[in-house]
């Protein structure tokens, strides 16, 4: 699983703003140059993580976005999902109506896909464990734990 430039920037944006939780709200523009994203990118993005529900958003003036879903309580497993669709590491994994394969005996006998089925669900089970909330504390920690003194 390679995650998209979508993802990747929607998951800075979400560590930009758990970081000002109960801030209120953030202003697209700031949240794109603390998070080092293009703007126009970015609008695209909180607007699927709004639809999403995971982002809450007024417009006009004072208006900006906040998380809708306190970060200790959002997984990495709903953003990616809600940034990227389903994650499987095959079609046949992601979609029930997936056409029968012809490179294989049958779906349910095939090996290749009983071992990505197994990479699946260990993917699924750590990214709905691991909170945004969390995320941000090991960013943190890591930040702390270099040193760039000579």
């Amino acid at each position: 699983m390679i995650l998209s430039k979508k993802s990747t920037y929607g998951l800075k944006a979400l560590i930009a703003l758990a970081r000002r939780e109960g801030e209120g709200l953030v202003i697209i523009s700031d949240l794109a140059r603390e998070a080092r994203i293009p703007k126009k990118f970015l609008e695209a993005i909180l607007l699927a993580l709004k639809n999403g529900g995971i982002l809450q958003s007024r417009i006009g003036k004072g208006g900006g976005y906040s998380l809708a879903i306190p970060a200790r309580e959002l997984t990495m497993g709903r953003i990616i999902r809600t940034l990227e669709g389903d994650y499987a590491p095959l079609a046949c994994l992601r979609d029930a109506s997936y056409p029968h394969c012809t490179e294989c005996d049958g779906m349910e006998l095939c090996g290749i896909r009983q071992v990505m089925s197994d990479v699946h669900r260990a993917i699924a089970k750590i990214l709905d464990s691991a909170l945004l909330s969390g995320v941000v504390e090991r960013s943190d920690a890591t930040k702390q734990i270099i040193d760039y003194s000579i």
